[in-house]
């Protein structure tokens, strides 16, 4: 593979899809501008999706007193046009795709080329931390659910790791630039997923992905259970509804929420009709909520014992509305 990392000064292009982003996005440059990486080899471009709040004249502002901070239209306003936007404007070595929900620490654009480098890996990213956006138990309740082995299963860009390890996707991914080359764009049937179905193609055409647990970033999720319920079952319609353009993107812990609503609501139908399927009902619905009560109160313990009047619903509310989320996806396969 072509070396373009030859030392800590590649040009780097920054890609940040957004839409109705007012209240994040001046926090996500604030932090790209603090980057300790030289601002002359930096080019950023905020792909903008018809945003109908502040988003595009804030960005313009920065525009104004950074140069390098550029803003382009993307007029079918969803993540996956805008990333291919980016990626055809950009003329960087590297390519980081970032979120506009996001804020990165300084060293996170050095850390990223370096170890680009130094793993000869092709996408490289750290671990992203839940911040809450609101100082409100329910907003910490949700962000704790978000970096707990009970709301996010194995995922190790959520949960972190001890050591730099193989991976089969990260956050705020930082590819070079040959990637696209070789496995080409992101699929613009995706809404959501996009990212999964891309990292995907990339390992099977023999590309390796890389965590580094030292490469830090800060995501801000909703502060609401509706508007966290919504995001979550949206999450779950896009880990199957894929299946419709022939593209399989989930692992078994993907379908974990699936299995538990599927069981649970053919288990309640059936429990009118039949003792045995009563039983079960109980035994599945009851160990769930043990379960969801062990891990709440063991975080409670830590955190403090006002979480265990929140926690309990955030993690019902994850689960459920994207194993939801996941059974209207496979419903839309049949349209």
């Amino acid at each position: 593979m072509k070396a373009y990392f030859k030392n800590n000064f590649s040009l780097v292009s920054i890609i940040i899809p957004c839409r109705n982003e007012e209240k994040f996005i001046g926090k996500c440059l604030d932090s790209i501008i603090s980057q300790d990486y030289p601002k002359e080899r930096i080019e950023v471009f905020v792909v903008d999706g018809m945003s109908g709040d502040r988003t595009r004249k804030i960005v313009q502002n920065y525009g104004q007193k950074y140069p390098f901070i550029k803003i382009l239209e993307n007029q079918k306003k969803f993540t996956n046009f805008a990333f291919n936007i980016g990626i055809k404007e950009a003329k960087g070595e590297a390519i980081v795709l970032m979120g506009a929900h996001a804020s990165y620490e300084k060293d996170y654009v050095s850390k990223c080329v370096k170890y680009l480098n130094k793993y000869n890996v092709d996408n490289i990213g750290g671990v992203v931390r839940a911040i809450p956006v609101k100082d409100t138990l329910i907003a910490k309740s949700i962000a704790v659910s978000l970096s707990s082995f009970f709301g996010v299963g194995g995922s190790y860009f959520r949960l972190g790791s001890k050591v730099a390890r193989e991976v089969d996707t990260v956050f705020g991914g930082c590819y070079k630039r040959e990637v696209f080359d070789k496995v080409g764009l992101f699929n613009e049937n995706l809404r959501r997923s996009q990212d999964m179905e891309f990292n995907l193609r990339l390992k099977k055409s023999g590309g390796k992905i890389l965590l580094a647990p030292d490469i830090i970033s800060y995501y801000y999720p909703q502060a609401s259970l509706k508007d966290f319920l919504q995001h979550n079952f949206n999450d779950g319609v896009w880990v199957t509804y894929p299946l419709k353009f022939k593209i399989k993107i989930f692992s078994w812990r993907h379908l974990i929420p699936l299995f538990l609503v599927s069981g649970v609501l053919g288990l309640f139908v059936l429990s009118f009709f039949f003792l045995a399927a009563k039983i079960l009902f109980d035994l599945l619905l009851g160990s769930y909520l043990l379960l969801n009560l062990f891990f709440s109160l063991r975080i409670s313990i830590k955190k403090g014992i006002e979480y265990l009047l929140v926690l309990p619903i955030a993690f019902v509310i994850r689960h459920f509305s994207y194993g939801l989320g996941s059974i209207f996806g496979l419903i839309k396969l049949a349209k």
